[in-house]
């Protein structure tokens, strides 16, 4: 039996299976460019209540076992020689109010990070495995990492996800066992990719609402929590998950590539409809501009004016 191939493979860790699978899905993050530099950190709740986490300033991809550190549930280091990092605080958060979690891991992926950067939804309703195994994810508004404030914006989704975007920043994903957090964030990465491939095709296809229905049967039989089970209006595929929405005082966003999801359904996740949205709730005369602006260039592209 590969010891890691599959989180039903992983069981109960112990602390020091728990060290040693760390290194290993630290490569293969690193190897994925999920992470750079020092980028990135992972922890996992021990039998004991304990948290067994990685440390600050350290290659993610060239970690032994005892570079780790441990802490107890109001982040105090109890164990190891390195010194813990100060995103640990956002791992608690997800302990203390999610008793179901025992592993978090945090990663900057390329293309799931590009989603976060420009407070783009995910759209859902596309790839059946994705449904099933990642849901909707939602985009929590941007705070300093490391910060008690950033652990604030996490909470008004906290239960209802197991995958999150941290806006500006990069992803979470949580799991019953470190393998499952990390798979978590490989089928993000993977779908984050296709979506920005298909948009350069054209318009995205959705399921339909039947098989969507289908998805969901098949996700309560196999014990898959998703907030869409109980709430219709969210399982509809034209209703975006949770995002940010931009701050007053941010950075402006440069212009959006045009896209569209083709079910005869609004655009959910495309660009343009999201940026629609949030022109109609708050319509800047610098916003209604810059849109001008664009559309005027598109038809120019086109040859029609």
């Amino acid at each position: 039996m590969s010891a890691y191939g599959s989180p039903m493979d992983e069981g109960d860790l112990s602390e020091q299976r728990a060290r040693e699978l760390f290194c290993e899905i630290g490569r293969r993050c690193y190897a994925k460019n999920f992470v750079e530099a020092n980028g990135g950190n992972f922890s996992y709740r021990l039998a004991d209540g304990r948290i067994l986490a990685t440390p600050t300033m350290i290659s993610k991809g060239f970690m032994e076992p005892d570079d780790m550190v441990l802490l107890d549930l109001e982040g105090n280091q109890i164990g190891g020689h390195r010194k813990m990092t100060s995103e640990i605080l956002m791992h608690l958060t997800f302990y203390r109010h999610r008793p179901d979690v025992r592993a978090v891991v945090h990663a900057h992926p390329r293309y799931a990070s590009a989603f976060a950067v420009t407070n783009t939804p995910v759209p859902k309703c596309v790839i059946p495995e994705v449904e099933i195994f990642v849901g909707e994810v939602p985009i929590t508004d941007y705070e300093t990492p490391g910060t008690p404030r950033l652990s604030e914006k996490i909470l008004p989704v906290i239960r209802d996800f197991n995958v999150f975007l941290l806006a500006n920043h990069g992803a979470v994903t949580l799991g019953r066992g470190v393998l499952e957090a990390f798979w978590r964030m490989e089928i993000l990465d993977a779908y984050c990719q296709t979506i920005l491939l298909a948009w350069q095709l054209g318009e995205i296809s959705q399921v339909t609402d039947r098989h969507m229905k289908e998805l969901f049967q098949l996700k309560e039989r196999l014990g898959f929590p998703d907030r869409r089970l109980s709430d219709p209006h969210a399982a509809r595929c034209d209703v975006p998950p949770p995002r940010a929405m931009q701050s007053a005082g941010t950075c402006a966003m440069g212009s959006m590539p045009n896209a569209g999801i083709g079910t005869g359904r609004p655009a959910a996740g495309a660009p343009d409809a999201r940026r629609g949205a949030d022109i109609a709730s708050n319509p800047s005369p610098e916003a209604v501009a810059q849109i001008a602006r664009e559309l005027l260039d598109r038809l120019r592209d086109r040859g029609l004016i």
